[in-house]
């Protein structure tokens, strides 16, 4: 099929080339927008019990006032408000209210706090859906411009939080986060190919041929978003930049490696790169089919952000793959060697390269790399243990010097840690309440060990419902808060309602405990699928029931290891009191997938060379030799687009690029290069049992295989 493929190809690369370029305008000027959330409440299903306290809110209590914007005022000279400022701020609001800014359907004064040290503004927005999210945007930063004209000239400062204010922060460090990482995705891959072939033809060719590839990509994101109903976090933009770029430039470097060989063994241009296309086809179609299966794997989890992000990123895999085995080729056969210009490299093989004396240093002491190697990660691997997840999205996601961030770290300046986000505890029944039992249950709430105060009930207009607004001792997305309302409140509330009603517990607090339990539950679901998966496609690749085992204990291994590296970079040395708790679901679809990818190209090689007639051990160093180069400039490549994502400026991608950049580093230089070659030239035969794949190939005559081809 592969050399079926490559004959086609090079035989009409024109073909080819404009199939794509009529692809890419067709589906740019048709395909709909990527929509966007970053309500944590969006991505879960529901049946879960924060989300059905969310919807008994919106029905029984629809006039309630929920703040989506809170103006946080203080003196310049942090010293508590005086009863001037305090009425000027009062008058703000009045002031603000007769603007009639659009949106904004109330501003309420709140008193100040307890040591008077900050006063704080209340707006009320329309609810946020897709159709007016730009619009609330838009609204927080009109608001927040008419705010910094107002204290201009006074004794006080003010900053703006809130669920719109940090959209609209989120919005603008996304924006240059995009930018940022695209620049230095690019620069990254032109720098290391002009290192790799010297040659600024090749250093190019993957930037303009994804270019193109890209926008077919995310064209048919955006129409699988829209007709599947998926809600797409804005982080999914940033991982689409470095998949595509750096995936597509493994694909790239996969072929461009294999055309050099076949070019310096003596086949015309043309022949060699059918020839790469047939010997590599299978392997790069194999690495991108599991790399699409460990993604499609993320459509089976129970939070809408990451069923969005696993066929969106499949999608631009497969997009990436089908340009790796047409466009590039296509493109490539007209250039023939003018794609390596200036350089003369690609005439002749370099002699004494590192990878080749590694080749021969592991086939002579296999037992040692293998142990050596399997020791640095199981160390390494120790550390995940102290892996704690963080739920705080919103303030993760974005630069500390946000002003949503540092207005919410003012206010809790003299604030109860859990004021800001208070838990909402719903009771509802069939008949009218009892007023007199709903004093009792108040008093059981507030005895709950972690709740710092409650407030009186509020009732619904038919009285079935009634309301209790619960301040937690600790902060929100705290652990203490989150164990208080998974555990003893929620036992509480339930327990303690009476006859004939039911509580739900409800607020952001009580949605972050679901995530938790949402993210459990894919843990357990989506890794043993996605493991099965890629051992089946292993097993067909290889025709071995024995190597799958062994290379899904190894990317397993390199898994545990990058986690355990990531804990303790960032939180032993940096400090940081958690990580964003899906990023081990995040970091076992890439590290896994990318990490077999490497793993499947090594061994197709290792077979390749058996069947040529080499003993294991000579096998393996022979394809270390060929292959390692390869793995590495990927790695170099696909480790530098992820390490990109640290240049965003907040620590939730900032974790996730080096967690990801670690695990390729890992996965290419450890894992792929000497750990599994290690490992198969010790197993040896048995590793390709029951399907022999590494018995020797019978003899063909190269002027035969050449006629076959029919390209000259």
């Amino acid at each position: 099929m592969f050399a079926s493929l490559g004959r086609y190809v090079v035989k009409h690369p024109w073909q080819i080339i404009a199939g794509w370029i009529i692809a890419a305008i067709a589906i740019v000027s048709f395909a709909p927008a990527l929509p966007n959330s970053s309500d944590e409440s969006d991505f879960l299903p529901r049946h879960y019990e924060s989300i059905q306290a969310a919807n008994i809110q919106q029905e029984a209590f629809p006039a309630a006032f929920t703040p989506t914007m809170i103006g946080v005022f203080q003196r310049t000279d942090e010293k508590p408000l005086t009863a001037a400022d305090q009425a000027k701020v009062k008058s703000f609001a009045a002031e603000l209210s007769a603007k009639k800014i659009k949106n904004v359907q109330r501003v309420v004064p709140a008193p100040a706090s307890p040591k008077k040290l900050v006063q704080t503004l209340l707006f009320q927005t329309p609810e946020a859906t897709q159709g007016n999210y730009q619009e609330l945007i838009d609204t927080a930063k009109d608001v927040r411009s008419q705010l910094h004209a107002m204290v201009e000239g006074t004794d006080l400062t003010v900053g703006t939080t809130g669920s719109i204010a940090q959209a609209l922060d989120q919005q603008e460090a996304s924006g240059n986060s995009d930018a940022i990482i695209g620049i230095a995705t690019i620069l990254l891959i032109i720098v290391l190919l002009l290192v790799i072939f010297r040659s600024p033809i090749i250093a190019f060719l993957p930037i303009v041929l994804i270019g193109i590839v890209s926008q077919v990509a995310n064209g048919l994101i955006g129409f699988a978003a829209k007709g599947f109903g998926l809600k797409a976090d804005s982080s999914i933009n940033q991982l689409l930049i470095v998949v595509l770029f750096g995936v597509g430039t493994d694909y790239i470097l996969f072929l461009m490696f294999r055309y050099r060989e076949r070019l310096r063994a003596g086949e015309d241009p043309k022949q060699a790169m059918v020839t790469a296309v047939t010997r590599v086809g299978e392997a790069i179609a194999s690495a991108a089919g599991v790399v699409i299966i460990a993604f499609l794997a993320m459509a089976l989890s129970s939070l809408g952000m990451l069923r969005a992000m696993g066929p969106s990123l499949a999608i631009a895999v497969a997009v990436t793959l089908i340009a790796g085995l047409t466009l590039v080729p296509a493109v490539v056969s007209l250039l023939g060697t003018k794609v390596f210009w200036p350089s003369k490299a690609w005439q002749k093989e370099p002699t004494g390269a590192r990878y080749a004396a590694v080749g021969r240093s592991l086939g002579k002491r296999p037992a040692v790399f293998a142990a050596v190697s399997g020791v640095v990660m199981l160390v390494l691997a120790i550390s995940a243990l102290g892996f704690k997840p963080t739920f705080d999205l919103a303030g993760s996601s974005m630069p500390k010097d946000a002003e949503s961030v540092v207005a919410l770290h003012d206010l809790e300046r003299d604030m109860p840690a859990g004021a800001t986000e208070p838990t909402d505890v719903y009771v509802q029944s069939s008949s009218t309440l009892d007023k007199s039992a709903m004093a009792a249950y108040k008093t059981k709430l507030a005895k709950v060990d972690g709740v710092g105060q409650v407030a009186d009930p509020r009732f619904s207009k038919d009285g079935k419902t009634a309301d209790f607004s619960v301040i937690l001792a600790d902060s929100p997305e705290s652990d203490q808060a989150l164990d208080t309302v998974a555990g003893p409140l929620r036992d509480v509330a339930h327990q303690a309602a009476p006859d004939g009603s039911k509580a739900y517990v409800g607020g952001i607090t009580s949605v972050y405990v679901d995530i938790k339990s949402a993210m459990n539950r894919d843990y357990a679901l989506v890794f043993p699928v996605a493991a099965i998966l890629i051992m089946i496609v292993l097993g067909l690749l290889l025709r071995s029931l024995v190597a799958p085992w062994y290379l899904m204990v190894s990317v397993g291994l390199g898994f545990l290891a990058t986690l355990g590296a990531t804990t303790l970079i960032f939180q032993g040395i940096a400090g940081e009191s958690g990580l964003m708790f899906m990023l081990p679901l995040i970091m076992y679809m890439f590290v896994v997938a990318l990490g077999t990818d490497y793993n499947i190209l090594m061994v197709s090689r290792l077979r390749e060379e058996a069947q040529g007639g080499l003993s294991p051990r000579d096998a393996a160093a022979v394809a270390i030799r060929h292959a390692g180069p390869t793995i590495g400039a990927a790695g170099l490549i696909l480790a530098g687009s992820f390490g990109s994502l640290m240049l965003a400026g907040n620590s939730l991608l900032s974790s996730m690029g080096f967690a990801l950049a670690c695990g390729i580093v890992m996965a290419a230089f450890l894992m792929a290069s000497i750990f599994t070659p290690a490992l198969t030239a010790l197993i040896g035969h048995l590793a390709w049992w029951p399907g022999h794949g590494d018995e020797e190939a019978p003899p063909t005559d190269q002027s035969d295989e050449l006629a076959a081809t029919g390209v000259r």
